[in-house]
């Protein structure tokens, strides 16, 4: 299946900055893959070293082999993961006519944050973002960050009158977790719901109790 081949609907952007949270971004790249959805993959420096330092893994620079690796390690089907290069412009997420109508920005930094409400787009993080806002799709960005500026929420909350889903990696416990893995669970679960998407990664509120 090529790229154009996968519709509109089945296509989403999923990003990575330099914010805390490797681990959940790696289950909702699975999870996303899992679905069927083709995922278009941003991931900036900064993301690569939080990645090296949480999970140890040494992501290769360049988008081709970065797309190898994680197509045969998540058994992607052919072309249903794009990884591009962070001043790619001509790619489709930077274009409002090609971009996924989805975006999630997991994990997201303050600085990333904070480019993508003053509509900055200097990287093509900032631009995919930027798209989505104004073609008015589906933009969640979750970020992880303690204790939150007056600055952070400010930004934040300008987002979020944008129609930006503000969604902080700050699982729940109500499930009972007993290791770390369920709380990653929990925090992509909510994410998955928020993209209509089935998972059974954690019993939901009122079931099972």
């Amino acid at each position: 299946m090529s790229t154009a081949d996968y519709p509109h609907d089945k296509q989403i952007t999923l990003a990575l900055s330099g914010a805390s949270g490797a681990p959940y971004a790696l289950l909702l790249l699975e999870r996303l893959l899992a679905a069927g959805l083709q995922v278009h993959l941003l991931v900036s420096s900064a993301a690569r070293v939080v990645m090296a330092t949480e999970q140890g893994e040494q992501w290769p620079a360049k988008p081709e082999a970065l797309t190898a690796l994680l197509s045969e390690r998540y058994q992607a089907g052919a072309a249903q993961l794009k990884v591009y290069g962070k001043e790619e412009w001509f790619s489709p997420v930077a274009s409002g006519s090609g971009a996924p109508r989805r975006m999630v920005i997991c994990p997201c930094s303050m600085g990333t944050v904070a480019s993508i409400a003053m509509g900055m787009s200097d990287n093509l993080i900032e631009r995919a973002a930027d798209v989505v806002i104004k073609e008015k799709g589906q933009l969640i960005v979750v970020p992880r960050e303690s204790p939150y500026s007056a600055l952070h929420l400010e930004n934040m909350l300008k987002l979020a009158n944008l129609g930006v889903t503000i969604m902080p990696a700050s699982p729940g416990f109500y499930h009972q977790p007993t290791s770390i893995a369920d709380l990653v669970d929990f925090m992509v679960a909510r994410i998955l719901d928020h993209l209509d998407l089935e998972h059974g990664l954690v019993t939901r509120w009122g079931y099972g109790h």
